[in-house]
């Protein structure tokens, strides 16, 4: 690969829990990188069901039931700034998934202040798939309190960590 080119990805969320839209994100970004970086996050302005060792957990557990190469992923969390993340291991591409043209709206604005912070660092913008469109971590965490089906929106390690959490409440 030529010098300064990405062949690592770094994939940030909260992943609370992580769906099936994003690991079709996950695959298809292995389609163009040689490992992406599944960043799972802390975000103080969002209130969250699992906490993120749990996330961490889930999304291991999530990439083992859909059968993901183990030697073309990591998992990392972080409670900082993505960019500072990326700055201390060296990377310098993100990846953000894209649903609908408000998502399009809020993830300029984080890309742009990303920029400000740190201009080597690139966001690449990804449109999910059509049947991931509606998909949101808040719209199946309400499913699954309701008693709704997972199936189709989730990997069964997840549905059954979310069975188990709300049976608890």
């Amino acid at each position: 690969m030529p010098e300064g080119s990405c062949s690592v990805v770094v994939y940030p969320g909260t992943y609370d829990p992580i769906t099936l839209g994003h690991l079709d994100i996950v695959r298809r970004a292995l389609s163009i990188f040689d490992k992406v970086v599944i960043l799972v996050s802390e975000n103080a302005n969002k209130r969250v069901l699992f906490d993120i060792d749990e996330r961490v957990k889930l999304v291991y557990l999530s990439l083992e039931d859909a059968n993901f190469p183990k030697n073309r992923i990591i998992v990392d969390k972080n409670s900082g700034l993505t960019v500072e993340y990326m700055k201390a291991h060296g990377y310098r591409a993100m990846i953000r998934g894209l649903r609908a043209v408000s998502d399009f709206e809020y993830e300029m604005q984080i890309a742009l202040a990303n920029k400000h912070l740190r201009d080597d660092v690139e966001t690449i913008f990804m449109v999910s798939d059509l049947k991931y469109q509606f998909l949101r971590s808040t719209i199946v965490r309400e499913i699954a309190r309701l008693g709704g089906k997972l199936e189709g929106l989730v990997t069964p390690s997840v549905e059954k960590a979310l069975r188990e959490k709300f049976m608890r409440r």
